[in-house]
C-alpha cells in the first residue's frame, strides 16, 4: 500500500480526530491543537499546507475551526468526509456545552467554579501563544511581517482597538508588502 493511501483516513478517524481535536481545546486553543493534531501527530499535512488552510479560513464567513475541518474532511474523502470532520467537531461539544451552560447557570455563585474557569482561560491563551510562536517562525520571515504581526497586536491586544479596524489599517498595508513586483 503506498504512502498516500496509509495518509488517507477513514470517515471514523475524521469524526474521532476532529472529535479529540475539540473536545482537548479549551476557548482559542483551537487552532494550536488543529496543528498539532493534523500536523504533528497525524502528518495528514505540512505546516505550510495548515497554515494556508487556516489562513483561508480564518477570511472565509463562518467558525474558524469548522472551515477547517470541512477542508480537511473534504481533502480525503470529498462531501462525506468534510461532514465527518464537522460532526466529530461540534457534536460532543454542542451537547457538553448545553449541560454545562446548564450547570453554570444553577451554580455560578461558587468561587470555586469561578476560579475554574479563569483556569481554563489561562490555558487557552497559552495554547494560542504556543501556537503564534510556532507558525511565526515559519510565516514571519524579515522585518515587515514583524512589524504587522506588532502593531497588530498592540492595536488589537493592549489598546483593545475592534479588530475590523485594526484589520482596515494592517490589512492594506501587508498586501501592498506582499504583492508580486513586477520587474
Amino acid at each position: 500500500m503506498s504512502d498516500a493511501a496509509k495518509a488517507r483516513p477513514s470517515l471514523a478517524e475524521l469524526a474521532l480526530t476532529f472529535n479529540h481535536i475539540s473536545l482537548a481545546s479549551f476557548g482559542g486553543g483551537l487552532s494550536a491543537w488543529s496543528r498539532e493534531v493534523v500536523v504533528v501527530e497525524k502528518k495528514w499535512m505540512s505546516e505550510e499546507e495548515f497554515l494556508s488552510i487556516l489562513t483561508m479560513c480564518r477570511i472565509l464567513p463562518g467558525a474558524n475551526q469548522v472551515n477547517v475541518a470541512i477542508f480537511v474532511g473534504a481533502k480525503f474523502l470529498g462531501l462525506p468526509g468534510a461532514i465527518a470532520a464537522v460532526f466529530g467537531l461540534t457534536f460532543l461539544p454542542a451537547v457538553l456545552i448545553l449541560l454545562l451552560g446548564a450547570a453554570y447557570f444553577r451554580y455560578s455563585h461558587v468561587s470555586a467554579l469561578q476560579d475554574a474557569l479563569k483556569g481554563a482561560a489561562a490555558g487557552a491563551i497559552a495554547l494560542t501563544l504556543s501556537m503564534a510562536f510556532k507558525t511565526g517562525r515559519k510565516c514571519l520571515l524579515g522585518a515587515v511581517p514583524w512589524i504587522l504581526f506588532a502593531a497588530t497586536f498592540f492595536l488589537n491586544g493592549i489598546l483593545r482597538w475592534p479588530l475590523f479596524g485594526v484589520l482596515a489599517l494592517t490589512a492594506p498595508l501587508a498586501l501592498l508588502w506582499a504583492w508580486p513586483k513586477t520587474k
